[in-house]
């Protein structure tokens, strides 16, 4: 009541409101209450929470915007402020913050026209027990001023890391997928844990390609593919899809150009494998968990 009435004082004054409130069923203050409520020093819980709000939307912000309760929660925590999830959700709602929801994904590949004979080693068992054991790939779509562009993925299982991607004008081989494989070797460096790394994609025109086919070969890349049609059988890339049309792609009705979308994506990959939080980590980054398997394995004790 007394929010309601900071909010509309200046157009219709306090008295007014009052009146007015008063003649409802929901109203019960006058306006001399309303000055004796605000003569009234804040209470210890008011302040805490004013900070927390301050603190909430700070974050909030940091993270494009789209963290719900459970991942605030964890963030604030992270941030060192002792917060109960309830509490979240309570000055979240204060704040007007929310989490982002996704939508559906548009399909984007092309079935390949001639037969493939390449396996599915994947069979929707989308788990690895360390880092390059297991690549996923797809691509989406972003509509621009001029048409639309499009966005290839790489994401190493194990660690939700993104380890390749590419933005381009069209969907041909060389300028899209193959610029995000070229990508993912470079960064993730052919010194080590790479072998029976296996890429696993949908049966799009662009994966089956000759040309793809012959990188994943040079590069000692086993290559695996899911059924035609059939989004659950490369279902951890469709959630990487999903999660950046939702978090960065949605927040503009239309991006200006391909320049434009490959900027902020440059950006959106780094926090999300430097400092987003993935519930299925336990609410650790790409970075983190790639970082602890590092540092396991060179504290692991040698086999004389």
């Amino acid at each position: 009541m007394i929010r309601f009435i900071d909010e509309h004082r200046d157009r219709f004054g306090v008295e007014a409101i009052c009146r007015t409130l008063g003649a409802t069923a929901r109203g019960f203050i006058t306006s001399r209450g309303y000055r004796a409520a605000k003569r009234r020093p804040a209470s210890e819980r008011a302040l805490r929470d004013e900070l927390l709000i301050e603190e909430l939307e700070r974050i909030h912000a940091e993270n494009y915007s789209v963290y719900g309760v459970r991942k605030m929660h964890q963030a604030m925590a992270r941030a060192g402020w002792q917060i109960g999830r309830d509490q979240t959700a309570r000055l979240m709602r204060a704040a007007g913050l929310q989490g982002v929801r996704r939508g559906r994904k548009p399909i984007t590949t092309r079935p390949a026209c001639e037969p493939d004979a390449r396996p599915d080693l994947v069979e929707r068992r989308f788990a690895a027990e360390r880092p390059h054991q297991l690549w996923v790939a797809d691509i989406t779509h972003v509509r621009i001023l001029g048409g639309f562009c499009y966005v290839a993925f790489i994401t190493d299982v194990f660690t939700r890391r993104i380890v390749g991607w590419a933005v381009s004008a069209s969907l041909h081989t060389q300028g899209l997928p193959l610029l995000a494989l070229e990508h993912a070797l470079l960064s993730t460096g052919a010194s080590r844990g790479r072998e029976g790394l296996v890429h696993h994609s949908d049966r799009g025109a662009q994966y089956v390609s000759l040309a793809y086919s012959d990188a994943l070969i040079a590069a000692g890349v086993s290559a695996s593919v899911g059924t035609v049609g059939d989004s659950y059988d490369n279902a951890l890339a469709e959630t990487v899809n999903g999660l950046y049309k939702a978090e960065l792609i949605h927040s503009k009705r239309v991006w200006e150009s391909v320049e434009e979308v490959e900027l902020a994506t440059m950006g959106w990959v780094h926090w999300w494998n430097t400092a987003r939080l993935h519930e299925a980590l336990g609410y650790c980054t790409p970075a983190e968990v790639e970082a602890t398997y590092t540092h396991d394995q060179d504290s692991a004790p040698v086999a004389s």
